[in-house]
This record gives C-alpha cells, structure tokens and sequence, in this order.
C-alpha cells in the first residue's frame, strides 16, 4: 500500500509540472519561431513556412507545432544536450517559459558560443536596395537586415548582413530564372555576410540606392533573431517570387524578435519591398530612415555643380589626366579645378568598378587625387535626397474610363497586380523606370459588348539617362495580348513578345529616348498565323512630381510585306498619393486603313 501511495504521490507531481503544450505552442513566440503562416499567403495556412526536414524534432512538425514543441522539450530537457547547441532559440523559449534556471545551459556549444561572438547586437537595420531593372531577382528592389555593433550608421565596417534569397543555378538564364521563381521552382535560404559587401553589390557594383530604417528594438529582442539564425543555418524554405520571398522571410524573421507586432496579419498576394517597409511603419517599428545613394548618384550630384564647359573638360580629365596642365584646366580658379577633378576622378573609378585591378587605371586615379589635394575644395552640397519608397503610390492598381474609338464610344476598366508604369505619379519610384505585371484592361461597348482589350503578363521598361560620365544601355520588354488591327478596319485578339536596346538622355525632367524593336506576333484569324517584324521607336516622357506626360511613335516594318505606325501621347495627373487621372490618344495605320481613339480615366492605387 505505502509502494502504491508513492507511484500515485510521483504522478500526480509529474502531472501537476507538465508544460500546457496545447497553450505554448499558441503562443505567438512559438508561432513565429516555426514560422507558422499564419494566412499571410494562401498555401499551406496554420503549416510552417520552412520545408526542410531536418528543422523538425517531430516527424509531423511542419504541420503541428504542439508536437514540435512536444518533441523540442523532450530533446532540451536534459543538461548538455547536443540538441540545445542546434536549437538556442528553442532552448531560451523553453527556459524562459518553464522557469529552467542553469548558470551556463550552452558553455558546451562551442561552435555556437564562437559563430555567436562574431555577432554583432547594436541595432538591426532594414535597408532597401532600390530597383535594379537588369537583374529579374531584384526588379522590384531587395530588403536585407543588418546586424550593427552601436547605433551609428557610418560605423558598418564590421556590421553583418543578413539576407534571404533562392539557391538558384548560375548557369539559369534571366527568364528562366523568373519562371522557375513564379512557380516555386527554387529553394530559399538565408545568410549571413559582411555588409561591406553587400554596400559594394549594391550601391557600387549595380548603382543602386539604398534606404536604410533602424529598428525600434532592443538588445533582447535582437538576440532572438541573432540565435535564431543559428537554426536556419542551410535550411530550406520554398521561394516564390510574388509573395514567399526575401520580404516576407525578413517579416517572419522581425516576429520572432517581437512576436506581438501585427506584421502578417493580413492576406499579403504580392509581397514587395516597399509593403515590407510599409508593414514596419504600421507596427511603429522603424525609429530612423538613412539615404545612402549610389556612387552614380553621387557623381551626378556632383557633376550637376558643373557648367557644360567643364563637364566636357572633367570628361577629357578623365580619360587624360594629363590635361590638367593646360591652359583651359589653369584658367579656372582653385575650388573649380578641384570640383572638375573630383568629377573626374569619381567618374574614372565608377567606369572601372568591375574586373581585376588595371595599372593604368590606377596611375590615373592617382594623378586626379593630387590634383584634387592640391586645390582648395569648394563649400560641400549634400547629395539631394528624393522621396523615400513609402511616400511612392500602391502597388495595385484599379481604374475606370470612359472614350471613343472608331467612332463607337465605350467603358473601359481594368485592374493591375504591379507596379508602376512611366506615368503614374512619379514620388518614392526611380525616374525612367516602369516594371507591370498582369495587367488586365476590359472594354466594353454597344457593337462588341463586354471583350478583354489587352492583358500585359510582363511589361519592363528601362529609361537609363547617358551622360558624358556614364553609357548605360536603355531596353523593354513587352509581352501578353492585346486587340491588334486587321483587315477592314477590325481588330483581333492576339499574342504578342516585343522589345529591344536603345539609348535615352535626362534634360531636367525631360526623358528623351529611342528603341530598336523586334516582335513577333500571332492574330487569330489571319493569315500567316505568326509574324515577326522589326522597326523602331522613339519617344518623350516627362516625369515630375505634379504631372506626367509623354509620346512615342512606333514604326514596325513586317516579313508579311505589312507595315504598321503607331503614334501616342498621354497625361497623368495625380489628385492625392493614390489617385490620379490619365488621358490618353492614339493613332495606329497600316495597309492604307487607320484607327484613332481618345480616352480619359481614373486610377486608384492600393496595396
């Protein structure tokens, strides 16, 4: 009886200590350390993001946290225990939610221990690499956080970054990649780097600004993500381009460091950089926002403070220091001759900022430093700062119109997933820059009724500005269906793939630029079922704050011995951050017949 008395008594001891692992595992730190989606995105609802077997203790812990945590107490329990070294997080959640208290629970994680004094626990910082249109991963942006050792931001030397991108092959041309990261085709992973790198990749190598916001977090918080990442070190999540990408990651990442903040509350279809950054002013998270340009950026500042004539001699320093020595160069004063030789020097690094180490390179540089030492600098002049990527419209758009084509009047109405076009208004986005995707216009009139008149799949274009400093190469992409003219004054629907390289120039706010254009084009109901032509294009665009506008004309020479003109002009007028009203006409000719129309409509831009 006293034996029986004893295993009852041990029992109802063992019962009365158990964790609540129903309860914990609600719990939203528990949440977030699983990376339980919580219906941010439309796959996999109350599952863990991660897809990699070997994050999980319990054979079904991906799709129930209770029996990870089940599982994670059993492995953490005991003192030295290996799993403890492959789980510090876990360990300090437990610890803190169980009361367990050890002077030195992971003095035998030496590994850890040493990867974590490397770690720097400051502040952690969000930074935005602005649109890079060349590279498909970072079209829309990039976000990354930073790990800093004190507060201050030009004190980044020994700051690390962190970052979440797809584990996509080298050899993955560029729309091969962008299929594959539709559809989930690649892995995601996180990292952990130097930053000093990342400054390089970014704002030296690619010329792209950054935007960087510092945290409003504590020492504390930030040790959860920093021994969190531990546990993500070579583990799987799937990659999707639209919405599970580097954005999302970087969210679920911040909840673990505050569990509470409402950061994926809502249904999130296209998770993009500038919603990231969005999110974290709504949950009052973001204490500080830096602008860091890019060395373009800074050149051109620069260059701006000088006349034609010494832009066109900084251009000839550049290429021959040697110039310096004559009487054009002599005749300006001191701080002229510095500030044209500064340019210079910039402008010489900027062109050869890739590749090995050229001696004649270097022999120039060096000969534009002493130039620039021995002249007296001008009064300095920051870099102008434009409006951050916050300010900037919704990333969706919806709008309706009305016109008259043909001379048959219709509605018109349509919706697009992203971005931003030429003309929308201009605030928080990159001047030249239109990136569209999926975007679906309806029209409907009294002949025809209710028909689809185009839907754009992808639509790039890339207006970068050359100057005597830099050459970049202009190019567009256009691809999807749209309403094509055909005999008799009718229209088909049609597929269509165009685009090519060109050149634009910047005048102020005055785009000015040209195109070679290839397409290749199927219409239903004509006959060849394909044709491929060539031709050309140029256009204006004007981009200011408080109105866009633009025309173009196209001219298309086909191999079906048919040629077609297409001439344009339109107007944006934003009325407040997210609305604006667009007019639009056209002109299109071929075969001797022609077709002109006129519309006016209103957009409303959402995210």
């Amino acid at each position: 009886m006293l034996w029986l008395c004893v295993v009852l008594w041990g029992a109802g001891a063992q019962a009365a200590t158990a964790p609540d692992f129903a309860a914990l595992a609600a719990t939203p730190r528990w949440q977030a350390l699983m990376h339980v989606n919580p219906g941010a995105t439309l796959r996999g609802v109350g599952t863990s993001y991660v897809d990699d077997a070997d994050f999980f203790l319990a054979t079904d812990g991906k799709a129930d946290p209770e029996a990870e945590l089940r599982a994670t107490w059993r492995a953490l329990e005991p003192a030295q225990s290996q799993a403890r070294c492959r789980f510090p997080a876990r360990y300090r959640f437990l610890a803190t939610t169980l009361g367990w208290h050890e002077s030195a629970p992971l003095a035998h994680c030496e590994d850890y221990l040493a990867w974590r004094a490397q770690m720097p626990i400051g502040q952690l910082v969000l930074v935005f690499p602005a649109a890079y249109l060349n590279s498909p991963s970072s079209m829309f942006g990039h976000t990354l956080l930073r790990l800093d050792a004190e507060p201050d931001p030009d004190a980044v030397w020994l700051s690390r970054a962190i970052n979440f991108g797809a584990q996509a092959g080298g050899a993955d041309n560029s729309l091969f990649y962008i299929w594959r990261g539709l559809a989930g085709g690649y892995p995601g992973q996180f990292s952990v780097t130097s930053y000093v790198e990342k400054i390089r990749d970014y704002a030296f190598v690619e010329n792209r600004d950054m935007w960087e916001y510092a945290l409003d977090l504590d020492a504390g918080e930030i040790d959860w993500v920093v021994s969190h990442l531990w546990e993500l070190r070579g583990i799987n999540f799937d990659y999707y381009f639209f919405d599970e990408n580097c954005s999302l990651r970087l969210l679920e990442l911040i909840k673990v460091a505050r569990p509470q903040a409402p950061l994926m509350t809502e249904l999130r279809f296209a998770e993009l950089p500038v919603n990231t950054v969005r999110a974290l002013y709504g949950a009052d998270l973001v204490a500080e926002r830096r602008y860091r340009p890019s060395k373009a950026v800074e050149l051109e500042a620069l260059a701006a403070r000088l006349d034609a004539n010494e832009r066109a001699l900084a251009a000839d320093l550049r290429d021959d220091p040697a110039r310096v020595d004559t009487p054009a160069f002599k005749a300006y004063p001191p701080p002229r001759r510095h500030l044209m030789a500064q340019v210079a020097y910039q402008a010489l690094r900027l062109r050869n900022r890739e590749g090995d180490r050229d001696p004649d390179v270097a022999r120039k540089s060096l000969a534009l430093l002493r130039v620039v030492q021995r002249n007296p600098a001008p009064p300095p002049q920051p870099v102008p700062e434009p409006a951050p990527p916050e300010r900037g419209h919704g990333t969706q758009t919806v709008n309706l119109g009305v016109g008259r084509q043909d001379g048959r009047d219709f509605l018109a109405f349509g919706y697009r997933l992203t971005y931003h076009d030429l003309f929308d208004p201009l605030a928080g986005f990159l001047p030249g820059a239109a990136i569209e995707g999926l975007d679906v216009q309806l029209r409907l009139d009294e002949r025809d009724g209710l028909a689809l008149e185009s839907l754009d799949l992808v639509n790039i274009r890339s207006l970068a500005p050359r100057s005597e400093f830099v050459k970049p190469i202009s190019w567009f992409v256009h691809a999807g269906l749209e309403q094509t003219p055909v005999a008799d004054r009718a229209r088909a629907l049609g597929g269509f793939v165009q685009g090519g390289p060109g050149a634009s120039w910047r005048f102020g706010d005055l785009f000015p630029y040209v195109f070679a254009v290839a397409r290749i084009e199927s219409v239903s109901g004509t006959d060849p079922d394909a044709a491929l032509g060539g031709g050309a294009e140029a256009g204006l665009a004007y981009q200011a704050e408080s109105v866009q506008w633009g025309l173009h004309a196209r001219w298309l020479e086909f191999t079906s011995q048919f040629a077609r003109l297409r001439t344009g002009v339109t107007a944006n007028v934003p009325v407040s951050p997210d609305n604006a009203l667009r007019g639009e006409c056209s002109h299109e000719s071929w075969q001797g017949e022609a077709v002109a129309g006129c519309s006016v409509s209103f957009r409303h831009f959402f995210d």
